[in-house]
């Protein structure tokens, strides 16, 4: 169901430190990191484990961004089309239409909506666009 979570923390370096430590035991260890020379707002970093980062941490934004953010996995990119689509007509905010997000995969194909409060929600596909098709 879900393919990945953001949350964003008061003290970054304090509770990147924290989760290091503490998801150790668990076989969980940073598998992307970026700072504000590349983000332009927040330095960010994802722990995961050999199936890749699904859980991340990100500095304070400014003030009229959210970095509280869940992604949702689609079996397809239709389903993200559609879940683009009916997330527009039940109120929400585009925040990105669907499309391939080359930065974060070759095959990363996501949408993006604000929720009711301004959440930031997405539905991600990381297959290629003939997966399944026969």
């Amino acid at each position: 169901m879900l393919d990945h979570v953001s949350l964003p923390v008061s003290d970054f370096e304090k509770s990147k430190a924290f989760y290091v430590a503490a998801l150790a035991p668990l076989g969980v260890s940073i598998q992307y990191e970026e700072g504000v020379d590349a983000t332009g707002t927040t330095p960010f970093v994802g722990f995961g484990n050999e199936a890749g980062p699904a859980f991340w941490l990100g500095g304070h934004m400014k003030a009229d961004q959210h970095m509280s953010h869940v992604a949702f996995k689609a079996k397809d990119r239709p389903t993200v089309d559609a879940f683009y689509a009916a997330a527009l007509a039940a109120g929400g905010i585009d925040n990105g239409a669907p499309g391939i997000r080359g930065h974060y995969g070759e095959h990363y194909y996501a949408a993006f909506i604000l929720d009711p409060d301004g959440i930031n929600i997405e539905a991600v596909c990381h297959l290629p666009p003939d997966a399944g098709a026969s």
